[in-house]
C-alpha cells in the first residue's frame, strides 16, 4: 500500500469515526526539498501523522500549527524557508537550502471530502486524474484558497469529464486558460504551479496528477515470484499473478495478490483484457515453452515493461523460435522488452533479485537512467512543467 492509499485508508476512517484531522498539501517548493508539490499526509488531534511532506522534520511543527485547525475549520498556508545559515542555527537545522509551502485544511471540510473522494475514485477505476487548487490569493476576487477543479478521462470511452460545481467551493469563476492548463496536467502527467492574473489580483494553483497503481502481470507463480508480489504490493502496485498449475496460483502462497489467474499461456482470453500500454509484465515461469507461449501474445500488445527472466542466449533462441512462428517484433516492441531481467546490484538471493526487478520497473516508468545519485547532474527530482506565461 503506497503512501496516497495509506492516507484515503485513514481519511475514511477517521471520518467514520468523527475524529479530527488536517490535510497537508505540499502546494510550492524552490531549490533543495525533500518532497515536491503534491506531496500529502493527514495530521489527527490525538497526533497521528500519516504520510510524509519532509524527511521528519517539519511534521510535529506542522502538527502543532494545525491544532488551532481542528476546531476552528479555518485553512492556513504555511511557509518553511531554510535558504539561509540562520535556519541552521536558529530553525529547524535543516541545511536544505529550499523552501516549502504547505497547505493545511480540516478534513472535514466539502472541498477536501470530495477530492478524497475523486482520488479514491482514480485509484479504484485505474484512471489518472488532475486537481487544480487554488492555494494563494491576492486582490479582490470571488475566488477561496482551497477552492479546486479535476479532471479525469474515462478510460473506457476516452471522454474528458470535469468536476466544478461541487468541488470548487466559493468559486464563482474560473480563467479559461485554467481548464486548458488542468487538461495538460492531465495529458502530460506533470506537477505545475501556475499563476492567474486578473485585472483584480492574482491567484496561484497547483495543478497535480493522481495516478492510478501500476498495473504488474506476474507470468509464473514459483518461489522466487513471491518477493516480487510482496515488493510491487509495498510500492501500492495493482498486481496479478499468472500461472497454468492451480497448486501454485493460490491465495496462500500469495495472499497479497489483487487477482490470481490460473490459465495456459495459450488461454489468451483469460488475460487480454490486461494488457494496455500502462501494463508492465514480467516473464518468470522457468519453463522454455511457457515463456514462449506467453511471450506471443505479449509482445505484440506493446506493454509499457515487459520484463523476462533468464540469460541472453536463452532469449536468442526465444527471439528465433518467436520468429519462426510468425512474431517479428519492430524495433520498439525490442526497446520495451528487457533481458536479463533486473538492474545489475549483483543479487543472488529470490528477495534481492526481486529488489532488482521492481527497481528496474521505476526507473523504466520513470525514465530514470537508474544510475548513482551522485553521478546525476542537477537535481535528483524529476522535473516538473514550467509555469505557462499568461496575459488577461
Amino acid at each position: 500500500m503506497n503512501e496516497l492509499q495509506r492516507i484515503l485508508q485513514a481519511a475514511k476512517q477517521l471520518q467514520k469515526s468523527q475524529k479530527r484531522a488536517v490535510l497537508a498539501t505540499v502546494v510550492q517548493t524552490s531549490g533543495s526539498v525533500y518532497r515536491r508539490p503534491g506531496a500529502r499526509m493527514l495530521l489527527t488531534d490525538d497526533g497521528q501523522m500519516i504520510g510524509a511532506i519532509s524527511g521528519g522534520c517539519l511534521e510535529s511543527d506542522l502538527l502543532e500549527r494545525s491544532r488551532p485547525l481542528f476546531s476552528s475549520g479555518d485553512r492556513l498556508l504555511v511557509r518553511y524557508d531554510t535558504t539561509s545559515r540562520d535556519d541552521i542555527v536558529f530553525g529547524f537545522g535543516l541545511g536544505c537550502n529550499g523552501t516549502v509551502d504547505i497547505l493545511l485544511e480540516p478534513l472535514d471540510n466539502t472541498t477536501i471530502i470530495q477530492q478524497l473522494a475523486f482520488m479514491e475514485a482514480c485509484l479504484n477505476t485505474s484512471q489518472v486524474g488532475a486537481i487544480a487548487t487554488v492555494f494563494s490569493v491576492e486582490g479582490s476576487l470571488d475566488v477561496q484558497v482551497g477552492d479546486r477543479l479535476m479532471m479525469s478521462i474515462d478510460p473506457q470511452c476516452n471522454t474528458l469529464h470535469n468536476t466544478e460545481n461541487v468541488c470548487r467551493g466559493h468559486w464563482r469563476f474560473a480563467p479559461t486558460e485554467l481548464y486548458g492548463d488542468l487538461y495538460r496536467t492531465l495529458i502530460e502527467q506533470k506537477n505545475r504551479v501556475q499563476p492567474y492574473a486578473f485585472p483584480t489580483g492574482t491567484i496561484n494553483v497547483l495543478l497535480d496528477v493522481i495516478r492510478p497503481p501500476v498495473p504488474l502481470l506476474i507470468f509464473g507463480a514459483g518461489h522466487d515470484a513471491i518477493p516480487v508480489v510482496e515488493l510491487a504490493k509495498r510500492l501500492g502496485w495493482h498486481v496479478t499473478v499468472i500461472d497454468p498449475r492451480s497448486g501454485y496460483v493460490t491465495p496462500d502462497r500469495f495472499p497479497q495478490a489483487d487477482r490470481l489467474i490460473c490459465c495456459q499461456p495459450e488461454q489468451f482470453a483469460d488475460y487480454h483484457h490486461l494488457l494496455t500500454a500502462k501494463t508492465v509484465a514480467v516473464v518468470m515461469t522457468h519453463r522454455y515453452l511457457s515463456d514462449l507461449a506467453f511471450l506471443k501474445a505479449l509482445i505484440p500488445a506493446r506493454l509499457r515493461y515487459l520484463g523476462v527472466l533468464g540469460p541472453k542466449h536463452r532469449m536468442q533462441r526465444l527471439w528465433q523460435d518467436l520468429a519462426d512462428q510468425g512474431i517479428i517484433p519492430t524495433s520498439q516492441q525490442r526497446q520495451h522488452l528487457y533481458n536479463p531481467v533486473g538492474l545489475d546490484l549483483g543479487a543472488e538471493t529470490p528477495e534481492e533479485i526481486a529488489l532488482s526487478i521492481i527497481a528496474e520497473i521505476q526507473a523504466v516508468i520513470s525514465g530514470r537512467s537508474a544510475r548513482f545519485l551522485r553521478d546525476r547532474v542537477g537535481s535528483i527530482h524529476s522535473s516538473q512543467s514550467p509555469c505557462l506565461e499568461r496575459v488577461s
